[in-house]
């Protein structure tokens, strides 16, 4: 009874130690992958196309469609993830908004140049305010007082009702969102243009 007992003991280390062993990865190896829709996104990648609608049925979790590598779009001529635009455009917001291409060092000119494509309406502001709270508020705080709850942890977040910033224009916020100023980093990667606009306008709400 012992004898068998030790054995079995024995056997389940041993499996235990295999399951380990097959987990290890390195250089090129991945290592063993129990659940690989985990790892293997389906989803189109514009930067990889994998043909052959077969690859990884080895794998595949994907209740018996394709294999699980396949990620071509056979709606696009030769099966492409990506299409080119057409020659010679530019992209534009569904605003008609061409690229903002002032430089970081042109605030002045932005400021005295740049107007609001956006109308004063209630629904802009509205809007404005929501992706204030969202973007500025935790430095800026809800007042734009620069009494956010982070605004103690970084000196000198600008007060929008100081007399030095009251008279700011709607192009000079919109810059300063665009390519961040002081302490402030640029937001023009995360924040729309027609965003920053509509943030823009709010600012100025606040300060009436």
């Amino acid at each position: 009874m012992v004898y068998n007992t030790m054995i079995k003991n024995i056997l389940a280390i041993g499996a235990v130690g295999v399951l380990l062993a097959g987990c290890k990865a390195g250089g090129d190896n991945p290592g063993r992958e129990y659940a690989p829709n985990m790892y293997h996104s389906v989803a189109y990648e514009p930067l990889s196309q994998i043909m052959d609608e077969e690859a990884g049925n080895i794998v595949n979790s994907l209740d018996g469609r394709k294999g699980e590598f396949f990620n071509s779009n056979k709606f696009n001529p030769n099966w492409m993830n990506m299409r080119e635009p057409a020659p010679n455009t530019v992209r534009r917001t569904r605003n008609g908004m061409l690229p903002y291409r002032l430089p970081k060092d042109s605030l002045a000119v932005a400021a005295r140049v740049l107007k609001n494509p956006l109308d004063s309406t209630a629904a802009i502001v509205g809007e404005g305010k929501v992706l204030y709270e969202m973007y500025c508020d935790h430095c800026h705080g809800a007042t734009g007082a620069g009494d956010g709850k982070v605004s103690d942890k970084f000196a000198g977040v600008p007060n929008y009702k100081s007399d030095a910033l009251l008279n700011i224009t709607e192009g000079h916020i919109f810059h300063v969102i665009t390519h961040g100023k002081g302490l402030m980093q640029a937001h023009g990667s995360q924040v729309s243009q027609e965003d920053r606009w509509k943030i823009a306008k709010y600012v100025k709400t606040l300060q009436k």
